[in-house]
C-alpha cells in the first residue's frame, strides 16, 4: 500500500515549509560563501578582501548561519513535526505565513545593514559578530531587524501551541505526541531566554544605536546576551534531536528504543540549558569567581541529556541493524543502510557530535578554559556542533524530508552521498586543525593570525600544515554546500512522482510508559524559571549595583580619548580617564 505524502494530506503547510527551508538554504549559500572567503582569508591563500573588512566577513558568516539559516529550517522541521503528529493542519494558515513573513522581513533588515558594510559610500555597518553586545556598536537597523525577527519565532511558537491546544480539546486524555512534546519543550526553553536578549536590545543596545542613551554597561549588555546566547545552541540542536530520535531510527530499519527516555532528555534541556550562560565569562572581571563556579556545575549537568541521547539513539540504530539481518557485537553495524544519504548523514553528524561534547567539556571546565577561550579551539568547537552536528543533520534531514513535502524524488542519491561524506571530511580537517592551532594559542576573530616576526611551537608538524588543513577542510566545506544546493535546486525541477510518503513507527517503549508528570509542561517551566532566577539574580544585581543599568556615565562606550598626537582606546571606565589624565 503507497502512504500518502505529507503534501498531499497539508498542502498549505508544505508551502509554508518550503519556503522556511529555501530561506534556509539561501542563508547557508551566503554563510558558506563567507565561510570559504574566511578560510583562505586566514590561511593567506587567497584574499579578496582587505582585512579592514574582516569582521564583516565575520559578522556575515555568523549571523547567516547561526541566526538565519538554522532557525529557518527549524520553524520549518517543527511546522511539519507538529502537523504530522497531531494530525491536523495549523488552526490558520494566514497566521502562519504572518510569522513567516515576520522572520523574513526582520532577518532581511539585519542582513543588509551587515552587506551595506562593504559599499563605503553608505553610512551603515554592523560589524559586531554574532555576538553583538557592547563595546561593539552596529546600526539601529541592525537591532530592530533581529527584534522583528525574535517576534516572528515568539509567534511561530504561538502557532504550534495553538494547534496543540486545539489537539488537547479533542483527546483530553491522550498523551503528548513525541514530536509535538519535542517542539513545545523547545518552545518554552526559547520563550525563557530570548527574555534576555530582548532585555539587552529594546532597552539598551538599540536605544543606544539611536543615540537616545550615551552609554550603556557592557558588562550587563554581555551577560543578557549570554543569557541567551548558550540556550540558542540548543535550539539549534533540538531540531537535529527531534530528527535523530524520530525519523534516524525509522531509516535505519527499526524504531526508536524509548520515548520516555527521549522525554526526559527534552525536559532536562529546557531545564537545565539557560541557567549556564556565565560559562561564556569566565574570563570577565566584573563577575565574582563563585557564580562563575556555579555556572560551570551546573554546565556539567548538561552531558546527562547528551549521553541518554547517544545510547538512545545508538540502541535504535541497533534494533535496526538488528531487524536488517546484522549480528555480532559489532557486525551489526555493517547492516545499516550506509548508501542512504540521509541515513549516512545523520549517522556522520552524530559521530561528530560526540567529538565535539569533549572539545565542550574543555570549554566547560573553568581553569582549562583560561587557556583556550580566546584561540582557534573555540571556533573548532562550535564547528564541531553547530557546523556538523547540526548543519550535516538539516542537510541530511533534507534528503528525507523534500520528497515528503514536496511530492518530488531526489534528484541524485549518490551525489546527496558523496556531499555528506565530502561534508564529514572536510570539517574533521578544519576542526582538527582548528583544535590544535588553539592549543598553539593562536587567537580567534583576526584577520592576521600570523603576527609578523612571532613562531608558534608545534610538537610535530607545522603551523602552515595546519593552515593548510583549515583551508583544504573549508575548501570541502565549500564544494558539499553547493553539491547540497545544487541537488536540492534540481529536485525541485523533478515531476511529482507516487510512492514517497512515508510513515514514522511507534517506539519498542511508547509513551504510555513514561510517568504523566514528564506531560506536565507549566510544572517543568516553574521549576526552569525558578532555576533561571536562582543562576541570574544575583550576578545581575551584583553587575548593576556595581556599575550602573547604562555604565558609569559621562562616555559612551567605546570612545577614543586624544592623548598627545595620538588616540588612546577606552571603554575601560575611570581608570583609562584618570590614566589618561595623569599622562597628559
Amino acid at each position: 500500500m503507497t502512504e500518502t505524502a505529507f503534501v498531499d494530506e497539508y498542502p498549505e503547510e508544505s508551502r509554508v515549509i518550503r519556503a522556511a527551508f529555501l530561506g534556509s538554504f539561501l542563508a547557508l549559500a551566503l554563510g558558506a560563501f563567507f565561510g570559504i572567503v574566511q578560510a583562505l582569508h586566514r590561511t593567506d591563500i587567497l584574499r579578496i578582501f582587505s582585512s579592514v573588512d574582516y569582521y564583516t566577513i565575520l559578522t556575515a558568516h555568523g549571523v547567516f548561519l547561526v541566526i538565519s539559516f538554522t532557525i529557518f529550517f527549524l520553524v520549518g522541521v517543527f511546522t511539519w513535526a507538529t502537523v504530522r503528529s497531531l494530525g491536523r493542519p495549523v488552526e490558520d494558515i494566514r497566521f502562519t505565513w504572518l510569522w513567516y513573513g515576520l522572520m523574513s522581513l526582520g532577518i532581511t533588515i539585519t542582513g543588509l545593514t551587515i552587506l551595506l558594510g562593504f559599499v563605503g559610500s553608505i553610512d551603515i555597518s554592523a560589524d559586531v559578530l554574532f555576538t553583538f553586545y557592547a563595546p561593539l556598536q552596529a546600526h539601529p537597523l541592525f537591532y530592530a531587524g533581529l527584534v522583528v525577527f525574535i517576534i516572528g519565532t515568539w509567534l511561530a511558537g504561538a502557532d504550534w501551541f495553538r494547534s496543540w491546544f486545539a489537539w488537547r480539546k479533542e483527546n483530553p486524555d491522550e498523551r503528548i505526541p513525541l514530536q509535538t512534546f519535542m517542539v513545545l519543550t523547545t518552545m518554552l526553553m526559547w520563550y525563557i531566554a530570548t527574555t534576555g536578549i530582548a532585555v539587552a536590545v529594546l532597552a539598551f543596545l538599540l536605544p543606544w544605536s539611536l543615540g537616545i542613551v550615551d552609554t550603556v554597561n557592557p558588562l550587563l549588555t554581555r551577560t543578557l546576551f549570554w543569557f541567551f546566547g548558550h540556550p540558542i545552541v540548543y535550539f539549534w540542536l533540538m531540531p537535529a534531536y527531534l530528527l535523530w530520535y524520530t525519523v534516524l531510527p525509522k531509516i535505519s530499519g527499526g524504531r526508536l528504543f524509548s520515548d520516555p527516555l527521549a522525554r526526559v532528555v527534552f525536559v532536562l534541556f529546557l531545564l537545565l540549558s539557560t541557567p549556564v550562560g556565565i560559562h561564556h565569562q569566565y574570563l570577565d572581571p566584573g563577575i565574582a569567581e563563585g557564580f562563575k563556579f556555579i555556572a560551570m556545575t551546573n554546565t556539567m549537568f548538561l552531558l546527562l541529556p547528551s549521553l541518554l541521547t547517544a545510547f538512545t539513539v545508538v540502541a535504535s540504530m541497533e534494533y535496526g541493524a538488528r531487524q536488517r539481518g546484522g549480528t555480532g557485537l559489532f557486525g551489526w553495524l555493517r547492516a545499516l543502510p550506509w548508501r542512504d544519504p540521509a541515513f549516512t548523514g545523520m549517522a556522520l553528524a552524530g559521530l561528530m557530535f560526540a567529538a565535539a561534547g569533549f572539545s565542550g567539556m574543555i570549554n566547560a571546565g573553568m581553569n582549562i578554559n583560561y587557556l583556550v577561550h580566546n584561540t582557534m579551539w573555540v571556533p573548532g568547537h562550535f564547528h564541531l556542533t553547530v557546523g556538523t552536528a547540526v548543519t550535516l543533520t538539516f542537510m541530511a534531514g533534507t534528503y528525507w524530508l523534500w520528497p515528503q513535502i514536496s511530492g518530488k524524488q531526489l534528484y541524485s542519491r549518490p551525489i546527496a552521498l558523496l556531499q555528506v561524506v565530502l561534508w564529514f571530511v572536510g570539517m574533521a580537517l578544519m576542526a582538527n586543525a582548528m583544535h590544535v592551532q588553539g592549543l598553539l594559542g593562536i587567537p580567534r576573530r583576526t584577520a592576521e593570525p600570523q603576527y609578523a616576526g612571532f613562531e608558534f611551537e608545534t610538537v610535530f608538524g607545522s603551523v602552515a600544515e595546519l593552515n593548510l588543513q583549515i583551508a583544504i577542510g573549508g575548501t570541502l566545506l565549500f564544494v558539499s554546500t553547493v553539491l547540497f544546493l545544487g541537488n536540492v535546486v534540481l529536485t525541485m525541477g523533478n515531476p511529482r512522482a507516487d510512492g514517497v510518503g512515508e510513515t514514522l513507527p511507534p517506539a519498542l517503549s511508547g509513551p504510555d510508559d513514561a510517568p504523566q508528570v514528564l506531560d506536565n509542561l507549566a510544572l517543568w517551566t516553574g521549576i526552569a524559571i525558578v532555576l533561571v532566577v536562582l543562576a541570574y539574580a544575583l550576578p545581575l544585581a551584583s553587575i548593576v549595583t556595581d556599575r550602573g543599568l547604562f555604565g558609569l556615565g559621562g562616555r559612551a562606550f567605546p570612545v577614543l580619548l586624544e592623548l598627545g598626537s595620538g588616540l588612546l582606546p577606552a571603554g575601560l571606565g575611570d581608570s583609562a580617564v584618570a590614566l589618561a589624565e595623569a599622562i597628559r
